[in-house]
Formats: structure tokens, sequence, C-alpha cells
């Protein structure tokens, strides 16, 4: 028997594309720099390389959550929706970490969509658990 974890497997994906955009990202102010490793004193790339790695912080969590409620029975589409805005979120914190421009606040929606996510989800999980839900 197989389990399909649909909401799960499709913001997993959704997730290897925002962190393979992030990294371009990175990788494109790496060229334009001339800077191989580290961040050459550029402050645009630790931003970049910020934005990516605070991606690569929260989004196993969020996606483990998720997947822990999806496998309890627990999903349905409010999973796929809270999953959903968390991506947008962290598209926004990615284009906020810039600083400039019409998505200079992005960083702030980011950071708070991501800690409601998180914070949502886990309540969510221990509620299960104590089977409340």
């Amino acid at each position: 028997m197989s389990i399909i974890l649909p909401t799960t497997l499709s913001l997993a994906a959704a997730a290897a594309i925002i962190n393979f955009w992030l990294a371009m990202r990175c990788g494109n102010i790496r060229r334009s720099a001339s800077v191989s490793i580290g961040t050459g004193g550029n402050e645009m790339l630790e931003r970049r390389m910020r934005a990516q790695l605070n991606f690569a912080e929260n989004t196993p969590w969020v996606l483990f959550l998720i997947a822990g409620i999806e496998l309890a029975g627990k999903g349905g589409q409010w999973l796929a929706i809270v999953g959903a805005v968390y991506m947008l979120g962290r598209v926004a914190h990615g284009l906020g970490m810039d600083g400039t421009g019409p998505f200079a606040k992005g960083r702030m929606v980011g950071t708070l969509t991501t800690m409601l996510s998180q914070l949502g989800l886990a309540i969510v999980a221990v509620l299960i658990v104590l089977q409340v839900m």
C-alpha cells in the first residue's frame, strides 16, 4: 500500500522551485560581482544569501508539519491554503530582502506569514496529538 500526500508533495515541489529561484538570484549577483565564495563584501549578495538560507531554515519545519497533519487525516483544503500562503510569503520575503523597490515590505510580509504558518501548524499538530481535532 502506498500513501500519497498530495498537499505535501505539491508544496514540496513549490518549495523546490522557490529554492531554485532564490539560488539563481544569488548566482546572478555572484556572476555580476565576480564573487565565487562568500559575499566578497557585496551587500546585495549577502541579502540574497540570507533570503535563501532563511527559506532553507524554515521550510522543512512547515513541510514536516503539513505532512504530519496530512498523514493524521486532518488535512484538506485549509491545509493547502495555509501552505500556499506560506510559499507566497516566502517569495515576498525573498523579494523584500533586496531592500528596495515595490517589494521592500515583502520581508515583513514573509516573516509574518512564516511565523504565523509555523505557529498555527504547530498548534494544530499538538491538538491532533491531544485528539482535540
